[in-house]
């Protein structure tokens, strides 16, 4: 840093493609911190460093990250932006601008000029410099999806997205979000546990042609074949030079998810910049009929395996089998991979018990894997990647007898969840309108949780796909028809357990020229946290429809065994 000119070192969880997902070759907050968390930003100063960290992370940070190295502080309540200024003095703050959003970037170097400061672009990583072990990155051949699964060819999708642009008054955008650039081209990469994509960067043009900037050794030979005519692939190193070769042109630009060091570079080559949002998001969120009915149908195959798994768990702790954390997942993961179409999981499963449960994102790899303990909770959030589809479901189990505290605080969350799933809305309406369904119960109660309420699921893509989501933070985009996401509502008790309640929908057309959510998910609640006593009649009613459609689609999915133990837990409430 002293030889970079700067006294302040921003290091945010990214890399170069601004996606939620790293590889582990580009985890450098992790290098830095310790800390494994999906969302949160380090600064490093000359004698002192702060972590900061959302809601979902905040115990999981104190865990992994040394306390006399760095303050803690909330990602939110407390931006870091903010907390740095109040730092400093008349010093440079130093940036690696592949990392960093272009609108943060611009509304950085404001701030910073207003106080004094120079917000300065880093030549190389200071992080890149010094780490001696970084991993090398993975060089996997990309798989070709054909038709049958995507419902649309490349050559269509990227005529279609061109006129888009051409609309919007541009010559070509930039491409650079990694599931945009494998739905655009229908093929799937393996350089992203979990995330089925490619590492690419893309210039997409008006008439639908396309430069695809990435590893050539990863590119199988038909992949001209595959994508039909105007595709041409070039190395990653080649990409920065033909940014600075846009000159007089028009480039679309997304300055939320698109690198400031892309679109710094097309304004040094004297390109006018468009900001608009990456014009695959939306159509790519909307899926077709045939992403549709492969999503339905892998979420009844995934829901056979977590159903297994259910049915096994309750066998194994009724013997007194109280396995760890680790056990559990593994077992979990061995179901999945006894299914068709199976590529990956979609994330790491969370595998938590007890108290472990009210880490919303926790790992149980990241220290010693804790066991069950009678007479408490089990939360294990888990979804597959398939070739006709991407799943994520979360159940929580009692495991013995549960308190009346638990069967209360799962009622809330249940109640929350039944709410958003039945309800229906005007065409218009945004995810920020329809939060407080989930929370309404909790809110009476005086209780809250710090996540969002529903997440974009992707196709065979990224399990947090945008722009669709619910939360109670605004700007939330319209919800449209064929858009998949998520309803997981939740109550975390620090040090006790935590509760979710988790199923995907489809927005669809409903009655009355309205909007409704069709759920796609299907594995049984745990009827033994529910109190009825705290339902009305039509929850319960809801409650009882949906086991019959879980009983109905999984029976013939499931041996003898668990068809036994699957007529019970999907049996009615009285």
């Amino acid at each position: 840093m002293t030889d970079a000119g700067i006294e302040a070192l921003i290091i945010p969880r990214a890399d170069e493609y601004l996606g939620e997902y790293v590889p582990a070759h580009n985890e450098r907050l992790q290098w830095i911190s310790g800390f494994t968390g999906s969302a949160g930003t380090a600064i490093i100063l000359p004698e002192r460093a702060a972590i900061f960290v959302d809601g979902r992370y905040t115990i999981q940070a104190r865990q992994q990250v040394s306390s006399a190295l760095f303050d803690f502080h909330h990602l939110i309540d407390e931006p870091p932006l903010d907390w740095l200024l109040d730092q400093l003095g008349d010093v440079s703050i130093g940036v690696d601008s592949r990392l960093h959003t272009y609108r943060w970037y611009k509304e950085t170097q404001e701030r910073c000029g207003k106080a004094g400061i120079d917000l300065i672009e880093l030549k190389s990583n200071p992080i890149d410099d010094n780490w001696q072990d970084r991993p090398l990155p993975e060089r996997n051949l990309v798989t070709l999806l054909g038709e049958q699964y995507t419902g649309e060819s490349s050559e269509s999708k990227r005529r279609r997205i061109g006129k888009a642009i051409e609309d919007q008054g541009a010559d070509l955008a930039i491409i650079s979000q990694l599931d945009s650039i494998a739905w655009l081209l229908n093929i799937r990469g393996g350089d992203i546990p979990c995330l089925p994509v490619l590492m690419a960067t893309a210039l997409l043009r008006a008439d639908g042609s396309m430069t695809l900037f990435t590893d050539p050794m990863k590119i199988p030979n038909d992949l001209a074949e595959h994508v039909g005519s105007g595709v041409v692939v070039e190395s990653e190193a080649n990409a920065a030079a033909a940014l600075t070769s846009l000159t007089g042109l028009t480039v679309l630009a997304d300055p939320d998810t698109t690198s400031a060091f892309n679109q710094l570079r097309s304004i040094d080559a004297g390109a006018t910049l468009v900001a608009a949002q990456d014009p695959v998001m939306l159509p790519k969120a909307q899926k077709n009929a045939v992403e549709l009915e492969g999503m339905r149908n892998c979420h009844i195959r995934d829901g056979s395996a977590l159903t297994r798994f259910l049915a096994w768990l309750q066998e194994q702790v009724s013997q007194s089998h109280l396995h760890n954390e680790a056990t559990l997942a593994d077992q979990l993961r061995a179901f999945r991979e006894e299914l068709s179409d199976i590529r990956d999981l979609s994330f790491d499963t969370i595998s938590a018990a007890g108290a472990n449960a009210a880490i919303v994102h926790y790992d149980h790899r990241n220290g010693e894997p804790a066991s069950l303990t009678m007479d408490s909770l089990y939360l294990v959030d888990s979804g597959g990647q398939y070739l006709d589809g991407t799943t994520d479901l979360t159940r929580t189990v009692a495991i013995g007898i549960p308190t009346d505290e638990h069967r209360r605080m799962f009622t809330l969350v249940l109640k929350g969840h039944i709410a958003l799933a039945r309800n229906l809305f005007p065409k218009g309406t945004t995810g920020v309108q329809l939060d407080v369904l989930a929370r309404q119960h909790l809110w009476q109660e005086g209780l809250d949780y710090d996540h969002g309420t529903g997440h974009g699921v992707g196709s065979y893509l990224s399990v947090h796909e945008g722009p669709q989501r619910i939360s109670k933070k605004a700007p939330c985009p319209a919800l449209l028809p064929g858009m998949v996401i998520s309803n997981e509502p939740g109550f975390y008790k620090e040090g006790d357990f935590g509760i979710r309640c988790e199923n995907l929908m489809v927005v669809c057309e409903a009655e009355h020229n309205m909007l409704g959510f069709e759920t796609i998910t299907f594995a049984p609640f745990d009827r033994a946290l529910m109190d009825i006593s705290l339902m009305s009649p039509s929850e319960i009613d809801w409650v009882n429809q949906y086991h019959n459609s879980v009983a109905r689609k999984i029976s013939h999915l499931v041996n003898d065994e668990e068809r036994a133990w699957l007529e019970s837990a999907t049996a009615p409430l009285a």
